[in-house]
């Protein structure tokens, strides 16, 4: 059965799924969207990424021409009808069709998006063995450029600094801020563990507040770990006892190696492992 792609409010086949050329999203990367998961049929936080979409939206200045309400059943009527039980959900928001030139006001008729399909963004034996990573040479943006709390259609910030990282062998590269401090990888945020604590870049290191990473943040703290948001540069990641990445893709994975230097005893570590089986126990409703 060919996979229905939902367009302003149709189905359409996926060969059949298409927008104008002259929309603002290609264009320009004028838009914004979200990442989904579900679980056994159940959709993963579904509503604290419409309310993401959502104040992304007002970020940018975008009408969402659709209530949160209906937005979020769309979503659910689009994996139903693709019969899909463990999918990723790719919830789009374009500026919509316009003339040529930025302006957003030749635009009209704003494009919602949703595509479901499964998704495998890490081999599964990197969940056993941990990812090696390096430091990109290219910063995140400058948060007075672009928020990193807007999703926008934009991630050549993040594309040029994961080419750094496949070139260098590594399927994920570790980003800095305008600071040299750590802000978080191309696609995911990062945490480590010393002492027995959790340690992650605070939300004013320029990252994306991620919805994997609070998950993280409320398992890790409900299980009796303390769990610290601050500034850290890539000494606290080289002298980590273990390192892991959160997103939505991605789930909990641990990394093993950053430039070259083994993180820990190079392999993953205990609390990495606890974490993990906390967060599935939760996406599939155990917890």
């Amino acid at each position: 059965m060919s996979l229905k792609v939902y367009i302003g409010g149709k189905l359409y086949d996926k060969a059949d799924a298409k927008i104008s050329v002259f929309d603002h999203g290609l264009l320009y990367g004028d838009g914004i969207f979200e990442g989904i998961r579900s679980y056994s049929g159940r959709v993963f936080r579904l509503e604290s990424h419409i309310e993401r979409l959502y104040d992304s939206a007002r970020a940018i200045h975008l009408v969402i021409p659709m209530s949160r309400a209906d937005m979020a059943q769309a979503v659910l009527d689009t994996l139903k009808v693709n019969s899909l039980i463990d999918a990723y959900i790719r919830l789009i928001v374009t500026r919509g069709a316009g003339s040529l030139g930025l302006d957003p006001r030749s635009t009209t008729d704003p494009q919602i998006i949703i595509i479901t399909d499964s998704i495998s963004l890490y081999p599964a034996e990197l969940y056993e063995a941990g990812l090696k990573i390096v430091t990109a040479g290219t910063m995140r943006n400058h948060p007075s450029a672009l928020n990193p709390r807007i999703k926008s259609l934009n991630y050549l910030n993040s594309i040029l600094a994961k080419i750094e990282g496949t070139n260098a062998g590594c399927l994920e590269a570790l980003m800095l801020n305008h600071k040299g401090e750590v802000a978080e990888c191309t696609g995911d945020n990062i945490f480590v563990v010393r002492k027995g604590e959790v340690h992650t870049p605070s939300i004013d290191a320029g990252i994306l507040e991620g919805i994997t990473r609070e998950a993280v943040i409320e398992i890790a703290r409900d299980a009796g770990y303390k769990v610290v948001e601050r500034t850290m540069d890539r000494h606290d990641i080289y002298t980590a006892d273990e390192c892991f990445l959160t997103g939505t893709a991605a789930e909990v994975i641990p990394v093993v190696e950053l430039d070259g230097r083994p993180i820990g005893d190079g392999k993953p570590g205990k609390v990495t492992a606890d974490l993990l089986k906390r967060f599935h126990k939760l996406i599939r409703g155990q917890a």
